[in-house]
């Protein structure tokens, strides 16, 4: 299976290099985890921003590296939390590193094509509720992961299993004192949005979602257990400030480039083309046979059916780029007042209303998850980056909608509406 003392070089352009071993270099060569090769990280956000082209494999492969960074981070400054809240060794801290790099690096093999743009076109369960990326992406490292996990030779040091990955990554019990380490994969502050950020950002072109992630990589600490709960992972009180930047960070991006206005009339498009693609409207379920027919589906596969002329007049208006136009739109955080506006808007467009699109989105949780910062003055305590942050604790969701009409009524619809 390769040169097991081998490491391997990959250039970043957030990093400068990222470092795997052999076994590492293994898993990315599988072809469940080279098919992120063929999903694009921000579907067809190049039709706005030409540089957004990267895919989800440079992002797994950062998120590697920055679960990686954050940990060394939390063990160098919480030495003691971790041996006696916690009950770590040497050996422990050394074994769980290499599992959070595991998990940060395959967190996201199941994604659908052109990533979250798909996601309405996932099944439901039997309990009613759409499944997620997550259920896929547990399920594909069980069932197409479990060889070179369980067998490479640097497994001897570790003695891992698929389930073990992939339990962690779905936060069960199973996983034991592994659970503390979840928030650095799937939190508020966890190594996927620190990356998506600075990734985005940078492919994009602009400048919204840069922080300062170095700060917080020093600050990222242990909290000591508080009558509410366990050892979390938060930051040091002089990181505050970074943790901050990321919410704000977060904020800009979305309402900047992931809600461009153009952006998400092409995922409602790609919506509408898969509905008339996929068998049955929606993508195989992550069990048996239907998750190997799930894997078949990528970004080429679509954009071959497109090219074709299939997925009806949405996947023509994609390949064509002639998308909807927005007519108006409603504030980010609408009123009363906004809100009966648009029942009017509504009424007055009527048959040129092609498309309303809700742009809906919560940039940070108080109570439970919210972040801790362990004071330093007048004496140590753990206290929710709210208390610090007032922008935080006042930055509201976004619950903006938009109308669309198609291009040939884009004048007719502004007319009606200009007078309103």
């Amino acid at each position: 299976m390769g040169d097991t003392h081998k490491t391997y070089e990959i250039r970043c352009p957030v990093y400068g290099f990222i470092k795997l071993n052999d076994w590492e270099w293994q898993i990315i060569s599988q072809k469940a985890f080279q098919r992120l090769r063929r999903i694009r990280q921000l579907a067809w956000t190049d039709y706005v921003f030409p540089g957004a082209m990267h895919t989800r494999l440079e992002h797994s492969l950062g998120v590697m590296h920055m679960s990686a960074m954050l940990y060394e981070g939390v063990v160098d400054r919480s030495h003691e939390i971790l041996k006696s809240e916690l009950g770590y060794n040497e050996d422990g801290l050394r074994r769980h590193k290499a599992l959070i790099r595991l998990a940060g690096l395959l967190h996201d093999v199941g994604h659908s094509p052109f990533s979250h743009a798909g996601e309405e076109l996932f099944p439901y369960q039997e309990s009613g509720d759409r499944y997620k990326h997550e259920h896929y992406s547990a399920e594909i490292v069980r069932r197409y992961f479990a060889d070179v996990i369980k067998n490479h030779p640097l497994n001897t040091n570790f003695d891992f299993s698929a389930d073990h990955v992939a339990d962690l990554l779905e936060g069960k019990p199973e996983s034991g004192n592994a659970l503390f380490w979840r928030d650095i994969i799937s939190g508020q502050l966890d190594a996927d949005r620190m990356d998506y950020l600075l990734r985005d950002s940078i492919h994009s072109g602009v400048g919204y979602g840069r922080y300062d992630w170095q700060r917080l990589v020093h600050t990222v600490a242990a909290m000591p257990a508080t009558h509410e709960g366990g050892p979390r992972i938060g930051v040091l009180e002089g990181g505050w400030h970074a943790a901050e930047g990321l919410v704000i960070a977060r904020y800009f991006m979305f309402t900047q480039v992931y809600f461009h206005k153009t952006r998400v009339i092409f995922d409602y498009h790609l919506q509408e083309a898969l509905s008339e693609l996929l068998p049955n409207s929606c993508f195989p379920k992550p069990v048996g046979e239907e998750l190997d027919h799930y894997l078949r589906w990528d970004d080429w596969r679509v954009l071959g059916f497109l090219a074709d002329g299939k997925g009806g007049e949405h996947g023509i208006r994609l390949a064509e780029r002639d998308h909807f136009r927005e007519i108006i739109h409603t504030a980010e955080t609408p009123t009363a007042e906004d809100l009966e506006r648009l029942v009017k808007w509504r009424t007055a467009l009527n048959g040129l209303l092609a498309a309303e699109i809700p742009a809906e989105k919560s940039w940070y949780k108080t109570g439970p998850a919210d972040v801790q910062v362990l004071t330093e003055s007048p004496k140590f305590e753990v206290k929710p980056l709210s208390t610090y942050s007032s922008v935080v604790d006042s930055i509201k969701p976004v619950r903006q909608v938009r109308l669309y009409a198609r291009p040939e009524h884009r004048n007719d619809a502004r007319m009606r509406l200009k007078n309103m």
